[in-house]
């Protein structure tokens, strides 16, 4: 009865191994020293080492491969964080020469703005509004000089017209009265002649 015990507890024994190793093998496959992540290493020297008790004997070799490794990807992690610190560096000296160009591309589009809606008159600066008002003020002056010089010109046309005709009417009365006082004093030269032939024949 023993014996019996004894085969079937060795069957279901070897069973039992052959189920797990049968389990493990491909796991095992899976798992290296020298290749796969380091998390997959770690596993693969984990489940490789010996057990005793609550313990996992581990070869020197493997220690110091998987040292090796994991100080190797720690120096590719830290060159990856350089370059990318590197290239996030030179983003951003990008980025701020950008923001520097923007700005001055703003102040020169809101000088250029500025510019274009106003109009320099004498070195001063003024709107469009305040130009075209200005404009308008000095035509609509220089227009009512205008019909005040016409004005002034056709009253004095007429007042020198007045004066032509009056200087006109002035110089025939003249000869008019030169005339007359010609005539007179020949008349008057005729009757002292007469008087001076009387006084002789007297």
């Amino acid at each position: 009865m023993n014996s019996f015990k004894t085969v079937l507890f060795t069957a279901f024994s070897f069973l039992f191994f052959i189920t797990t190793n049968a389990q493990e093998v491909p796991e095992k496959d899976k798992l290296s020293l020298n290749s796969g992540t380091i998390d997959n290493q770690f596993d693969y020297v984990i489940r490789r080492s010996n057990s005793w008790q609550d313990y996992k004997t581990v070869k020197k070799t493997w220690l110091y491969k998987l040292k090796a490794h994991t100080l190797d990807s720690l120096k590719a992690v830290h060159k990856d964080l350089t370059d990318t610190q590197a290239i996030v560096d030179k983003q951003a000296k990008e980025i701020s020469e950008l923001k520097n160009n923007l700005t001055n591309t703003q102040t020169t589009l809101d000088q250029t703005n500025i510019e274009k809606d106003n109009i320099s008159l004498f070195g001063i600066q003024m709107s469009k509004a305040s130009y075209g008002i200005l404009l308008w003020s000095v035509i609509g002056g220089l227009f009512a000089l205008l019909l005040l010089f016409i004005y002034k010109f056709r009253s004095s046309n007429a007042v020198t017209k007045q004066a032509k005709l009056s200087l006109a009417e002035t110089e025939e009365e003249f000869e008019e009265h030169r005339r007359n006082a010609l005539e007179r004093e020949q008349k008057v030269r005729r009757q002292l002649q007469d008087e001076i032939n009387k006084q002789k024949n007297a």
